[in-house]
């Protein structure tokens, strides 16, 4: 039985106000997920590849960069900036209780400027670059808020299955908007329009359609309006300045605390390391496939499109799997397949090798990222929940950076993705054999006896 169904059958035990607010946060996932399939994994990759920057290479100084190479750059250096200011703004929204706020303004800043994208056309490529690195920013630092909703809205013994409902949710919406724009872009000659401008409308419809589906969010999802008293020593300074001070002090006491917990921060590396992985894969598909494999848009976002809808049942699937042998042990068991996935692309040559690697990734890839975030949430404090989310974050975009930066570099100095594509498997490796280290049952425990 899928996950949603499973989730719905149980009125008694799940008030109607927490089925309204846990469907308002799962649709946030359903706004923002147009972004990440259409932007980040569908057509940008390609549009940026064979239109903005076309056949010849960007001079970077003395240094000719391919599409590829600088593609992977960009993701890496917008995950530095979400790296640098994620843990103070978890830190912030904590103390103001302000998630609900920040989440919006980031969630609005990303989609304007995903809208934007249509006005970038043939050699505009420095202006591709900094509208694109300021909606990844926005995309990724909203998420360290919606992400600290979780605990807050859903009890321990659910997590797995909020956590999950809400990667469900993505999938389906963002698989349904990046189906519009696939048919949009595979059929522009019908419509009369150049496959260019027909790419340029599915990048802005990405915009429009996180935009509009997060006012489902922004009406049904509530917070608790409790605040802290400002500390003395920081009332004289003007209140943007104060919340960042308090921020800064918050997150430097938030790093002491983590470092005491071993299998905390233990999960946490290892996370940040298998995470790694997971996002190049992400990000660089579409590349890898037009670059190494010289396939058409249609063939890869059609295959992306096949991700998506699996992905959906695969997220399922896996909260199922985590109820059944353990959060633990199913995210373990994930990471076993990616280390299939990078193995198989390196060998692929064709395009239905392609379209069965596409098939792979969806099965894991929504289990994977949906059952992680829920065991962190299971071992942090709710009082917390958007300090140590912010922490989170910081791991996963940290990680973010390096894995893209490898493979750019890699392809640039090989002239081939293929090995950029098989070096990923160390990444999963390494996270498998620390992830097997930690003991959940005692991260816990620290947080029950008041660790935190």
């Amino acid at each position: 039985m899928p996950l949603a169904s499973r989730y719905v059958c149980y009125p008694k035990i799940m008030p109607k106000n927490e089925r309204r607010t846990i469907f308002g946060w799962s649709m946030y996932d359903w706004a923002n997920s147009a972004y990440v399939t259409t932007v980040v994994a569908g057509l940008l990759p390609s549009y940026f590849a064979r239109v903005i920057v076309g056949p010849e290479e960007v001079q970077i100084g003395n240094i000719a960069v391919s599409a590829v190479s600088l593609w992977a750059y960009m993701i890496g250096f917008a995950a530095f900036l979400s790296f640098l200011f994620a843990p103070v703004l978890g830190a912030i929204s904590d103390f103001s209780s302000a998630k609900r706020k920040f989440l919006f303004s980031f969630a609005y800043t990303g989609s304007i400027f995903t809208i934007l994208l249509y006005f970038c056309q043939s050699g505009d490529v420095w202006q591709t670059v900094v509208i694109f690195i300021i909606t990844q920013v926005g995309y990724v630092s909203a998420n360290v808020f919606y992400d600290a909703f979780l605990p807050q809205i859903a009890s321990e013994d659910k997590l797995d299955r909020v956590s999950a409902k809400g990667f469900t949710f993505g999938y389906v919406g963002g698989g349904l908007q990046f189906a519009i724009a696939l048919g949009l872009v595979a059929g522009y000659k019908i419509i009369g329009i150049e496959q260019a401008l027909a790419a340029r409308i599915g990048l802005t419809m990405a915009g429009l359609w996180w935009a509009g589906f997060t006012l489902c969010t922004l009406k049904l999802l509530r917070e608790d309006e409790h605040r802290e008293e400002i500390p003395e020593k920081h009332r004289s300074k003007p209140l943007i300045l104060a919340y960042i001070a308090i921020g800064v002090e918050r997150t430097l006491k938030t790093a002491r605390k983590v470092r005491q917990f071993k299998h905390l921060l233990l999960f946490l590396i290892a996370f940040m390391i298998y995470n790694d992985g997971i996002q190049t894969v992400i990000t660089m598909a579409s590349s890898y496939g037009a670059d190494e494999l010289k396939l058409s848009v249609t063939v890869l976002m059609v295959t992306l499109l096949v991700i998506q809808i699996i992905a959906a049942a695969g997220a399922a699937l896996f909260g199922w799997l985590g109820d059944r042998i353990g959060t633990k042990r199913a995210v373990m068991l994930s990471l076993v397949l990616w280390s299939g996935v990078v193995t198989y692309a390196y060998f692929l040559h064709s395009a239905t090798e392609f379209f069965v690697l596409g098939v792979i990734v969806g099965v894991v890839l929504g289990g994977s990222q949906a059952l992680s975030r829920s065991l962190y949430g299971s071992m942090v404090p709710e009082e917390a929940s958007a300090e140590f989310y912010g922490f989170y974050s910081v791991f996963a975009k940290f990680s973010a950076i390096w894995g893209p930066l490898a493979f750019g570099v890699i392809r640039h100095v090989t002239g081939t993705a293929r090995l950029s594509i098989i070096s990923l498997m160390v990444f999963f490796i390494v996270g498998l054999i620390l992830l097997s280290f930690v003991n959940e049952e005692k991260a816990r425990q620290a947080k029950f006896m008041g660790a935190f």
